[in-house]
């Protein structure tokens, strides 16, 4: 830096200061023209940041509400998840206190015909008595709310394992104060082992009610493999286990409450169904799902179910698609045809201050209009997700090929419309889904796979998946060159929603530099060296101006001195 002292026009009379400022006014306008240059860049990038997240939303807003959210590191749907789609098909069951109902989109049309023979169960046992101790009950837990024996002595270690139908847990309670109830609970509750570097929790839970005196132990699992058994070696604990007085309910010969003893194993029981002409269908949960429908068992006994496309539902979906997919049309649209006003150059500083807020709002409106005009990226992306929409795809297997086929097709054109709506025939639609809601659903959703060729038409084409499927993808495809043209900005986290690895060449590649940001990196240089060389130029400025008004100041004082001599005469 420099540090040049400056004297303004004190011996001269003149305003230096001004003179300079308007001389360097002048030198300014070259830094004013690259600033422009840069904003303008910092504009499109913002632009390209802007509709970048408008593809990304509509990818993850259409996704979600279609129930499409799993997808691979590449973007692209899991195989066939578009059969489990629980919005196509409609399913009743004939009597909802036996089971309820539902289905997905692989389910066949149809009636089904159901007998539930057995509900899945776990174990479940209780104290059939009340354990707390009195004079005329001999209990486990004493008014202290410490367990005690026989003799009322409180028991202060007790050592036993459960055994849950897959692993054995240790349950080992020392306390020399007494142990309660609610130690045991906490025990058997938190129980854990390790299983090849993995730890697993007990599938049981136990809880004590202490206001009626009873200890409730059951496992977490239903079905044949849940189990219980409970052993020990140990005398005082056998004492412990056999006082709890459990029971699952059953009783004796006697008609007496049967009570578990230590070493007994009491498993639970599988569902059982019959469906349709399939017998003795066995599953350890009360959801049973079969061929895509899906029942909640809830008691026993026979009803039907009736699995049929939901038209309606289907139809909103994809009317709401169709909304989301102009908006986005619209929005790209707009910014490829937007009129370019070339004589609206971006405001320097200088000039805002001559402005009031409005005045700049409405000026920047027009400075960044039509920056993106017949945008070459742009334009490519949405001439590819067009065709998409248009061409067919191989590995189609169902009724319908081409998106006209089910009555959608693009709107008509209109002067100052760059076109691409999609428009729906209401009844075409609704018609193709009551024929075939299954070729529809693949026709829009069908997953892709570049591996399977097939030749349509004479040529050899790769499977591109169903419609939506490759609008997605293409769409996918734009966000990468734009991101390789403008950057994340801040929505990096959104773009790896769409597609975890969808950054993956960007930064390993372009090292997160994108081809704006070079630019605004050049930019940065220029300016940077055009401030220098104005800082260098006012100076140069204020030193000529200050050596003429040192030489002036010397001669006046010249003068003043010689008129001096001459007055002293």
């Amino acid at each position: 830096m420099y540090n040049t002292m400056r004297i303004d026009g004190l011996a001269s009379g003149i305003d230096t200061e001004e003179i300079i400022k308007n001389l360097m006014r002048a030198e300014r306008v070259k830094v004013d023209r690259v600033e422009q240059e840069k904003q303008i860049v910092l504009w499109r990038q913002e632009m390209y940041n802007d509709l970048n997240k408008d593809f990304a939303n509509f990818i993850i807003n259409t996704r979600k509400m279609f129930g499409l959210t799993s997808v691979t590191h590449t973007g692209t749907l899991v195989p066939n998840s578009y059969k489990s789609l629980n919005w196509v098909k409609k399913a009743t069951s004939s009597n909802e206190n036996i089971a309820k109902v539902s289905t997905t989109a692989m389910a066949v049309d149809g009636n089904y015909k159901v007998k539930v023979d057995k509900l899945a169960e776990g174990v479940n046992l209780a104290s059939g008595v009340d354990i707390r101790k009195s004079e005329n009950n001999p209990g486990l837990v004493g008014e202290n709310g410490k367990i005690v024996d026989e003799d009322g002595n409180i028991i202060k270690n007790i050592e036993f394992t459960i055994n849950d139908g897959k692993n054995d847990f240790k349950i080992k309670i020392s306390k020399d104060e007494g142990i309660t109830m609610n130690d045991v609970v906490r025990a058997i509750n938190s129980a854990k082992k390790t299983i090849d570097g993995e730890e697993v929790s007990i599938e049981a839970k136990a809880s004590y009610d202490a206001n009626i005196g009873r200890f409730f132990l059951q496992t977490t699992n239903t079905g044949a493999d849940a189990k219980i058994k409970i052993d020990t070696e140990d005398d005082i604990t056998k004492y412990f286990i056999n006082g709890l007085k459990l029971t699952n309910g059953e009783k004796d010969e006697s008609n007496e409450l049967k009570f578990y003893t230590v070493g007994e194993e009491l498993a639970g029981q599988d569902a059982v169904i019959n469906f349709n002409g399939a017998q003795n269908i066995k599953s350890s949960t009360n959801r049973i799902t079969i061929n895509g429908i899906t029942m909640d068992l809830i008691n026993t006994g026979e009803f039907n179910i009736n699995v049929s496309a939901d038209v309606d539902a289907i139809y909103e979906k994809i009317e709401q698609f169709v909304e989301e997919y102009n908006k986005l049309i619209e929005k790209a649209n707009q910014l490829l045809a937007e009129k370019r006003y070339r004589d609206y150059k971006p405001l320097t500083a200088e000039q805002k201050k001559e402005m009031d807020k409005e005045d700049i709002k409405l000026w920047e409106e027009k400075a960044k209009s039509g920056l993106l005009r017949s945008d070459d990226l742009i334009s490519r992306t949405m001439l590819n997700v067009r065709r998409s929409l248009y061409e067919k795809s191989a590995g189609i297997e169902g009724s319908y090929q081409l998106i006209t086929e089910i009555g959608i097709s693009t709107e008509k054109y209109a002067r100052g419309s760059a076109g691409g709506k999609l428009v729906i025939d209401e009844q075409k639609l609704k018609e193709a889904i009551a024929k075939d809601s299954e070729g529809v659903i693949e026709l829009l959703f069908k997953e892709s796979n570049p591996e399977h060729k097939e030749v349509i038409d004479g040529k050899e084409v790769v499977q591109t998946g169903g419609i939506v499927t490759r609008v997605y993808e293409n769409l996918m495809a734009g966000m990468e060159e734009i991101i390789k043209k403008s950057g994340t900005g801040e929505n990096a986290e959104l773009y790896r929603g769409v597609k975890p690895n969808i950054l993956l060449e960007f930064v390993s590649k372009h090292g997160s530099i994108s081809l704006l940001d070079e630019d605004l990196i050049q930019y940065n240089k220029k300016i940077d060296d055009l401030n220098e060389m104005l800082f260098r130029k006012e100076n140069y400025y204020y030193k000529k101006f200050t050596a003429m008004e040192k030489a002036i100041s010397r001669m006046n004082s010249q003068s003043m001195w010689m008129m001096q001599q001459f007055m002293n005469q």
